[in-house]
């Protein structure tokens, strides 16, 4: 039974309802939280019907998604599952799927390797474990990095349509530095994610002659702006292909040249360092007594500070004059934080 977007988050929202102990849910508390939350994914405003709900009900109670949800009403009035660890998420996949998602792996698996396919291997990687899981009952024994707490998910979609579609919106966003949240249109052309965190890349429309680098987590709404005149403008700026190829992260000064940087690694640090390179233009320069010679050719940023800053004493910067200075000063400002005694109090 083929489910659309919008049931799907129906069902996921009763799910999340009923699997909430601590309140009592009648039949529009359930009505009034899905339509919340077709407005907040797909920007819905009409209302969700009794009948839609009631349905939805009947729906997840029975077998024709596998779920067979145990639901039921309690004093005539209040829904809830009568057992109390159940959740739609926790269905096992049946024979039927796990060989639709087996077929989809060997299919995927042959374009791992090839260039650029970083997300398509790591895609397959969770295919294989999800199969593997299903069949043997067992934990999945592959697990990838996520954040549950981040946020500002909920805009990704929203904004990798917008960009698909070439639709401006209006954009709700308040920097760290900012006092308070401005409003402005927005023209996306990329999204980027880096450690865990999601950036938009596109103009605002109030300079559009240079790239703006907006991160999802800062953004408090979004709306979109169809209806007025105000046009998408298209990406002029940069080839968002090579654009941040001479950066590790997202930050980049559109005007500065990649600049080659030598750092010295202690000898029993420095495999970190080889087997998990910085930046893919990573060269080893020299082997010394006290350490390896890496070098790297990027543009000088703040996440480039903070992944050398990282090592500690293991890592010292040689070249350029200006970031060898930067980094001694921020680890000499560092040190004088331990050099007096701690002001809190433990218990």
């Amino acid at each position: 039974m083929p489910i659309n977007r919008n049931a799907l988050i129906r069902y996921r929202t009763i799910d999340g309802c009923l699997r909430n102990r601590r309140r009592r849910w009648t039949l529009e508390d359930l009505i009034d939280a899905c339509s919340d939350a077709l407005y907040e994914y797909e920007g819905i405003d009409k209302g969700v019907s009794r009948r839609t709900v009631q349905a939805d009900l009947e729906v997840m109670r029975s077998g024709k998604l596998g779920y067979e949800a145990p639901i039921v009403v309690i004093e005539k009035r209040y829904y809830t599952y009568a057992e109390a660890d159940f959740s739609i998420s926790n269905i096992p996949l049946d024979a039927q799927d796990l060989n639709v998602l087996a077929e989809a792996s060997a299919l995927l698996q042959q374009f791992k390797g090839l260039p650029h396919s970083a997300d398509l291997t790591e895609m397959v990687l969770k295919l294989e474990d999800k199969i593997y899981a299903g069949r043997s009952q067992a934990r999945p024994v592959v697990e990838f990095e996520r954040n549950d707490l981040l946020k500002g998910l909920q805009w990704i979609d929203v904004l990798r349509r917008a960009a698909v579609d070439q639709r401006s919106v209006s954009v709700t966003y308040r920097s760290f530095r900012a006092r308070y949240a401005s409003t402005f249109l927005f023209s996306t052309y990329l999204l980027k994610e880096y450690r865990n965190r999601w950036f938009a890349i596109g103009v605002d429309h109030r300079r559009r002659t240079q790239l703006v680098i907006l991160a999802i987590d800062r953004i408090e709404d979004i709306a979109d702006v169809s209806d007025i005149d105000d046009d998408y403008t298209p990406n002029t700026l940069a080839d968002l292909a090579t654009y941040f190829e001479h950066v590790i992260g997202v930050t980049r000064d559109q005007k500065s040249t990649p600049r080659k940087i030598v750092f010295r690694v202690s000898t029993s640090d420095a495999p970190y360092i080889a087997t998990k390179p910085l930046h893919p233009s990573q060269h080893l320069e020299r082997t010394e007594p006290n350490g390896h010679v890496f070098s790297i050719n990027v543009i000088p940023n703040f996440e480039l500070e903070r992944e050398l800053l990282g090592f500690g004493a293991a890592l010292e910067v040689l070249h350029p004059p200006g970031l060898r200075a930067r980094i001694a000063t921020i680890h000499r400002q560092a040190g004088q934080l331990y050099d007096a005694p701690s002001s809190s109090t433990t218990t």
